[in-house]
């Protein structure tokens, strides 16, 4: 079932403008004409989410709330098109896409996707505007703004994309680097957009890689200790093992994975910000995001020419 009712929270949620703020807005501009419950509280239907989302993007580039409220929301559409042109592009990405989650609306997906892969191409578009929004997406279903079919809509509609530009990804190897990356994520997680986008930015940089996907236990990764490669073990911890049982997994990694000390774990997700005062092994390393590790892989290469 479509969502077609909001909180001022969900709004809060959704536009990134405090409850408070939107209070004040309403009552100091008429910017909403929210209906109200019997009990008095306030509900927006989704004419006043799209309100919102574009008042958002102008203000966050610089116009006044008093001349934004001006405008009728013919003439905020034909602002916030004004601002996109001129290359202010991402912020408003995100909040179409926001737009088409709610809405359960996949061809205004396929459209902002698209036109910012003519703008950005694929690796930007996944860069800066997908897993900016993938962040938020995860604030979005703790806080009870969407639920699991909005999460799950537009999660496979990102994956379509991932997949189809897995498929054509130039591959060539490259014959320097000896090392197999195995991606893989622990029993307990499921989210795998970033490991599949982090797969195929090693592939389009010539690295062999083994994408094993979800729910994969430890003892399931000992069997390729005799590729006679460098193996380096890349996943995500998000939700599952908690930083209670992080010491343990790293041990149980050792353990029945890297019986042999030549292997690495490289870890990203949520749970690394939780992990900085974990003393780890050598062998273990953190990062706090993609772009992090690619710039690691892209500073080594230099190094090694």
């Amino acid at each position: 079932m479509i969502k077609t009712t909001f909180s001022i929270k969900d709004l809060e949620n959704l536009s990134g403008i405090k409850a408070h703020t939107i209070r004040i807005w309403e009552k100091r501009y008429s910017l909403f004409t929210p209906e109200r419950t019997d009990s008095n509280i306030r509900r927006y239907d989704t004419n006043a989410l799209q309100r919102i989302l574009n008042v958002s993007y102008l203000n966050n580039n610089g116009n006044k709330i008093s001349a934004i409220a001006a405008m009728d929301d013919c003439q905020l559409e034909a602002e916030v098109k004004k601002h996109a042109e001129k290359g202010n592009t991402t912020n408003h990405s995100l909040q179409e896409i926001k737009l088409a989650m709610v809405n359960f609306d996949k061809n205004l997906f396929n459209r902002v996707f698209n036109t910012g892969l003519k703008e950005l191409g694929f690796q930007g578009v996944f860069r800066e505007i997908l897993i900016p929004f993938l962040i938020e997406l995860g604030h979005l279903w703790h806080s009870n703004t969407i639920n699991v079919a909005h999460e799950h809509f537009i999660s496979h509609l990102i994956k379509q994309k991932l997949l189809s530009h897995m498929e054509h990804v130039d591959y060539q190897p490259d014959e320097q680097h000896k090392e197999l990356y195995i991606l893989f994520l622990p029993q307990n997680e499921m989210h795998d957009l970033g490991l599949l986008f982090l797969n195929y930015e090693l592939l389009s940089r010539g690295r062999e890689t083994l994408y094993l996907g979800t729910y994969m236990t430890l003892e399931a990764l000992e069997h390729f200790q005799n590729k006679g490669k460098k193996l380096v073990y890349i996943t995500y911890i998000t939700v599952d093992p908690t930083i209670k049982k992080v010491p343990k997994f790293l041990k149980q990694f050792e353990k029945n994975v890297n019986k042999n000390g030549n292997s690495d774990l490289w870890i990203l997700g949520q749970m690394v910000a939780k992990m900085k005062d974990l003393k780890l092994n050598p062998t273990h390393k953190t990062f706090d995001s993609i772009e992090q590790l690619i710039n690691g892989l892209e500073t080594s290469k230099k190094l090694e020419h």
